[in-house]
């Protein structure tokens, strides 16, 4: 299988990462805007600590957390992408999307934008049955992208994050679906 290094839609590069993203990811991630729907705030460190992740989920299955670049504008606005989670829940083994922009790039399309074209890669390259998303419920911005991108939410799917604490307030989480004959009847 041919695996792009980017991907460019109308308005975005989704791109491997550069050592050149770390500094401004970890401004992201030290944003309480941007974590509100997080435990916490990562420190510089930790941020990199995900980066190395990210890449390592890269060389390990040929897809991942794409860097955003919106060229001529912002050398680095977040990520969007593709992931296998490292939990057990009721729906997985799956494939999750994501995405996670600094909060000036927010409120102009770029995540619904980004993450057809993340969709579109999951199923016309990986050729996936399916692909999931999950939030707690009142990150309603993400709910917001999912249903955008035709993903569909059913109350039964709601779950309690295993990573998360148990009676932590950002333990309940919504689970979003999209299939892929339900994306080809979208793009149809």
């Amino acid at each position: 299988m041919n695996i792009p290094k980017e991907i460019r839609t109308a308005r975005l590069l989704l791109r491997w990462w550069r050592p050149s993203d770390r500094a401004p990811f970890a401004a992201m991630n030290a944003s309480p805007q941007v974590r509100e729907f997080f435990p916490d705030l990562l420190t510089q460190a930790e941020s990199d600590a995900s980066v190395d992740r990210f890449e390592a989920h890269f060389a390990q299955h040929g897809f991942g957390f794409w860097a955003v670049e919106i060229p001529n504008a912002a050398p680095f606005a977040g990520f969007i992408g593709l992931k296998i989670p490292s939990f057990e829940a009721h729906f997985t083994p799956c494939v999750e999307i994501g995405w996670r922009l600094a909060e000036q790039y927010w409120g102009r399309g770029y995540a619904t934008e980004g993450a057809r074209a993340a969709l579109r890669f999951g199923f016309e390259v990986l050729k996936l049955k399916q692909i999931v998303s999950f939030a707690v419920p009142n990150n309603l911005r993400s709910r917001r992208v999912m249903e955008k991108i035709g993903m569909t939410y059913s109350p039964a799917d709601d779950f309690l994050h295993p990573l998360m604490p148990a009676g932590h307030p950002l333990q309940a989480h919504v689970l979003y679906r999209i299939k892929a004959d339900d994306y080809a009847r979208q793009i149809g």
